[in-house]
């Protein structure tokens, strides 16, 4: 290809694949470990409070990973189409594509609103008697789903950036917001520099301004440095045949990651059967292993544009180089997770300020939890190349396998018949089925939409 038929065709087209998903992925990887960072410091703040306000907050991660898997999702189903829609030229469908997915999210938002508003006590008394994890819970929570335009428009404008290759602008969105989030925790949590001694709720307020933070940022970047797409308020419209499309892809992702909000909730509601500390080390496992899924998911982000691209420009060589090297990397990622948590795990549960009684819970929970960890690599990016392709339904069937055919049924199995230290091992087993499952799926569908290209 000449350079002046280069000029003419976005980068995924023809750059050489190493150097294109590592210039795209990058960013994102970069950016997910500064979202790992604030996570893990928004938790460290919160149990220097006392550990049911560490428990609160761990409870309320079900809720969050609600919101996250409809701004997610629906911005799968945005991201396919609209790479798609640019590698086949169609300038069109690809403008409907944001515009129609924008307005989605927004509406999607307004129901979590309303849940932030009423459902809030609700939800945590459903989990717990303690009238204190309750408090601390609706403090939270409420603050955070009443406030989430921030986040869901936050998510919505950086799938935009990312669909056309821009990943170095969610870089900037997410890592500014995230900075803000860590310097106002200390702040609003215990009231320095004249601030109001705000507890918990601080650690919700810091949370969301930083994510209106990454959205005014979001707005910003699409409007002026990402003139493959037009944005504005007279296109704000639904689009009926463009959200279908969107909805393709994007209900299978929202399912599949809202299985993972079942999942936790039904996992806390057995710790509890056992203590509120073991409910607390579950969710200081799922903040620390951020630090190594987040940069995995960072790097699906890059990947997933690149093979949507490739399919509409019909490259099956270049989807087949992006996918061997997806899977190396993610796989290497998490294998080193792998060794920090085995080596580690007493000077990891110490940030949260871990009781000794935390301490031996926490232990051999990480420790065991972390054997699925390389597997899970493959499974992540295969997960991703589904949606891709436009076949979320797969990875949605891999997702109920792994956290509700096995995580759950084998949780409380283990629970019953051999006490808390045993359910951990619900983890690794549901790895390995999810493994050969994703291993079928993928099997199939290269043979489906890959090979024939």
């Amino acid at each position: 290809m000449n350079v002046t038929s280069q000029t003419k065709e976005n980068k995924m087209g023809y750059m050489p694949i190493g150097r294109l998903l590592f210039s795209m992925a990058l960013p994102m990887i970069l950016s997910m470990l500064v979202q790992a960072l604030y996570n893990v410091v928004d938790s460290i703040f919160v149990a220097q409070i006392n550990e049911n306000a560490l428990t609160a907050v761990s409870l309320a991660f079900p809720i969050q990973n609600l919101m996250i898997a409809f701004a997610s999702g629906t911005g799968v189903g945005i991201n396919a189409l609209l790479s798609r829609s640019l590698g086949e030229k169609n300038f069109d469908r690809a403008d409907k594509a944001a515009n129609t997915g924008i307005l989605l999210n927004l509406i999607t938002c307004l129901f979590f609103t309303c849940f932030g508003l009423f459902g809030s006590r609700s939800f945590f008394a459903a989990q717990t008697s303690d009238p204190q994890i309750i408090a601390y819970g609706e403090q939270y929570l409420s603050i955070v789903c009443t406030c989430s335009f921030g986040m869901f428009l936050q998510i919505t404008l950086e799938r935009l950036l990312q669909s056309t290759g821009r990943t170095i602008y969610t870089m900037i969105t997410q890592g500014t917001g995230a900075i803000l989030n860590i310097i106002l925790d200390p702040i609003l949590i215990f009231g320095y520099f004249g601030f109001p001694k705000m507890g918990v709720a601080g650690a919700a307020a810091a949370t969301v301004i930083g994510q209106i933070a990454g959205m005014l940022l979001g707005i910003l970047f699409n409007q002026t440095r990402n003139p493959e797409i037009h944005i504005n308020s007279k296109r704000l419209r639904l689009h009926v045949e463009t959200a279908a499309l969107i909805y393709k892809v994007g209900i299978p992702s929202i399912i599949m990651m809202s299985i993972g909000s079942v999942m936790t909730f039904g996992m806390n509601k057995i710790l509890l059967m056992f203590s509120s500390t073991a409910a607390a080390v579950f969710g200081v496992y799922f903040k620390l292993q951020s630090f190594f899924f987040m940069p995995v998911f960072g790097l699906n982000n890059g990947m997933v544009p690149i093979i949507a691209y490739n399919l509409g420009a019909q490259k099956k060589e270049r989807i087949i180089k992006t996918i061997r090297l997806s899977v190396i990397a993610a796989i290497a990622m998490l294998t080193a997770g792998l060794i920090v948590f085995h080596l580690v795990p007493d000077l990891l549960l110490k940030l949260f300020n871990a009781s000794d009684d935390m301490r031996s819970i926490g232990r051999p929970a990480l420790r065991i939890i972390s054997l699925s960890f390389p597997l899970a690599g493959f499974g992540i990016v295969a997960g991703s190349v589904f949606q891709a392709m436009g076949n979320g339904v797969y990875s949605l069937i891999v997702s109920a396998a792994r956290q509700l055919v096995v995580i759950l049924p084998v949780s409380w199995v283990l629970a019953s018949c051999f006490g808390l230290n045993a359910v951990w091992w619900a983890f690794p087993i549901a790895e390995l089925v999810a493994t050969a499952l994703s291993g079928i799926l993928f099997r199939k569908i290269y043979r489906e939409k890959i090979a024939v290209l």
